[in-house]
């Protein structure tokens, strides 16, 4: 038996034992003496956990479409709060006080322009 039975099982291991069920039911006289091993609760074990990876990915596909819907109904919400500053901007104007309530710089905060210095022209001396 497996001594950390905490994590998944490689899908090459799945697959070994899968294929060892197989060859396990193209054995004809298989007649375990501790009946656990038989070839029926192999077959059930392996149904379950079927039936379990299935449950979860449907799980997964509903978690994606959740998630998909969230994000969908967060850009919705973005852009009509993006839509409702231009409307306080274009209402009120860009130097109001309604504008900078909803965190937005006024115009008369922001810093002037200024031109950047040039460098020094470097003078060669002719040799």
């Amino acid at each position: 038996m497996a001594q950390n039975q905490n994590h998944r099982i490689q899908p090459q291991v799945l697959k070994a034992d899968i294929d060892a069920l197989r060859a396990l039911k193209a054995i004809g006289d298989y007649k375990p003496v501790n009946p656990a091993y038989s070839i029926e609760a192999v077959e059930a074990r392996h149904d379950a956990m079927e039936a379990a990876q299935k449950a979860e990915a449907d799980a997964q596909d509903v978690l994606d479409a959740k998630r998909d819907a969230a994000v969908a109904t967060q850009w919705d919400y973005h852009n009509i709060v993006l839509g409702a500053k231009n409307q306080v901007l274009a209402q009120y104007g860009e130097d109001s006080d309604q504008l900078a309530s909803l965190g937005l710089k006024k115009k008369s905060e922001r810093k002037a322009p200024t031109r950047a210095a040039k460098p020094a022209a470097a003078t060669a001396k002719p040799s």
